[in-house]
């Protein structure tokens, strides 16, 4: 197999961690930016139908959460194994790596599209439709439920990608899917030009056209010459000593992200206590909060691949010094901006709502919510420096314990002394404690290395 000079890939064992990080990371930045735009473009479209329109694909949203968290955790399970084998030089590991998503994102995208079709109505009415909109959510599922599969595999390859040491293939097949559906969308829901008129329909179309293509740019990049995979027919064929641990670290991925789910659920169950206007602050400050925490989680989409290289290579010197590193990065970007929303948490929010009754309520909240900005950073570096060392049970104990253990409770216990202030405080006291347990976990990670490797 050739190199990665060779392949023009970035080295994850040698280059400069600063340039290496900005290399790795600022793809991914991009890549989610780009994909958040497109889901406020699609949403302005869809809300040209109708209101009921928007209704029925809020209610689609948590199901393509869950389709999310199927790719993603799966995802990240093969990046974080095949650049451990990488980094320990078992190439033949990689491509089987490579091989295995084939065959998973198929898979579950059969499952899939065979559960939403046959049971279409019950899994709509389990997600919250009511009679109304109903039938346009079902028009909407019944389409979008036929991308699954390449949905699946432009999700799970997006992280073999970065395991190689190449996040740009990534943020191009994402940038082209966004912009590509965005496109679509008004041509094919409004019926402009040559196109009839398909109303939600058109919606669920242009995504799965979308994903199809894609598809392709995926599989078109993973066997190409520059690849660092060779993948062969024989590595389609399952083999459980490469799915079992691809899940080891994946399926607690999995678990996380609905755990997270189940959490803002939770909050909007507390906030309806206090009116409509609190549940809308919690929207809004999501929204503004959530493209900050795109960039702290392109950052760590980065650090994984850096670590699995280097934990594969037993490289242990170099896994402290990204961790070092990485860490007042994030610091410093946490900080930066905690400063910009604490500063201008009014003229933020005011872009988004002039209704005084409401920006009363969310400029207090925003700023309380954001309070411990700087430490969501280093918590979301030393998580995937765990995944990247293949510690997929230990990220879902600290994360789900994180939410469970510290959000949910304070969700309850801190409006009984503060009131609505009180709910916006759960979440930077819950950081608190967390980031006190995950940096001591982290140190006693890197005190086992240290044992190991007498250079550290």
């Amino acid at each position: 197999m050739r190199t990665n000079k060779e392949k023009n890939l970035l080295d994850l064992g040698k280059d400069p961690i600063v340039s290496l990080l900005l290399k790795m990371s600022l793809p991914s930045v991009v890549a989610m930016l780009v994909m958040a735009m497109y889901n406020v473009v699609d949403t302005f479209w869809i809300a040209r139908i109708s209101p009921e329109a928007i209704a029925a694909l809020t209610i689609c949203f948590p199901i393509q959460m869950l389709l999310g968290g199927i790719g993603v955790g799966t995802g990240v399970g093969a990046g974080s194994f095949a650049s451990r084998m990488f980094g320990a030089e078992d190439n033949l590991k990689a491509n089987r790596t490579a091989g295995q998503i084939i065959f998973l994102s198929a898979f579950f995208g059969i499952i899939i599209i065979l559960s939403c079709t046959i049971f279409c109505e019950p899994v709509l009415k389990f997600f919250g439709a009511t009679e109304n909109i109903l039938p346009l959510s079902k028009r909407y599922l019944e389409i979008v439920v036929f991308g699954t599969p390449f949905l699946f595999f432009m999700m799970m390859s997006d992280y073999l990608f970065r395991a190689e040491g190449n996040p740009n293939v990534p943020m191009f097949v994402i940038i082209t899917s966004s912009l590509l559906n965005a496109i679509l969308d008004p041509f094919l829901i409004f019926g402009w030009g040559p196109f009839p008129e398909m109303g939600i329909r058109g919606a669920a179309i242009a995504t799965v056209i979308a994903q199809f293509s894609t598809f392709f740019l995926s599989v078109y990049f993973l066997f190409s010459r520059r690849s660092g995979y060779h993948v062969r027919f024989k590595d389609i064929i399952p083999r459980w000593s490469i799915i079992i641990p691809i899940y080891h670290v994946g399926f607690p991925s999995f678990i996380t992200n609905i755990a997270m789910s189940a959490v803002l659920v939770i909050y909007n169950h507390k906030l309806g206590d206090f009116g409509y206007l609190a549940i809308a602050t919690l929207g809004l400050g999501f929204r503004i909060n959530g493209l900050l925490m795109m960039v702290l989680f392109g950052i760590g989409q980065g650090v994984m691949p850096m670590t699995g290289f280097n934990y594969g290579a037993r490289n242990y010197a170099r896994i402290k010094e990204i961790a070092s590193v990485t860490t007042k990065f994030s610091v410093l970007i946490g900080g930066i901006s905690f400063l910009l929303i604490e500063i201008f948490a009014r003229p933020l929010l005011a872009a988004f709502t002039s209704d005084p009754e409401l920006l009363a309520i969310a400029v207090p909240g925003l700023r309380i919510y954001i309070a411990t900005q700087v430490l969501v950073g280093p918590i979301v570096v030393w998580i995937n420096i765990l995944l990247g060392m293949g510690k997929g049970l230990t990220t879902m104990i600290l994360l789900v314990g994180h939410q469970f253990l510290f959000v949910v409770p304070l969700i309850y216990i801190m409006p009984l002394y503060f009131g609505l202030d009180g709910v916006w405080m759960a979440q930077p006291v819950s950081n608190v404690i967390s980031f006190s347990i995950i940096f001591f976990w982290i140190k006693g990670e890197m005190r086992r290395l240290r044992e190991t490797s007498p250079e550290l």
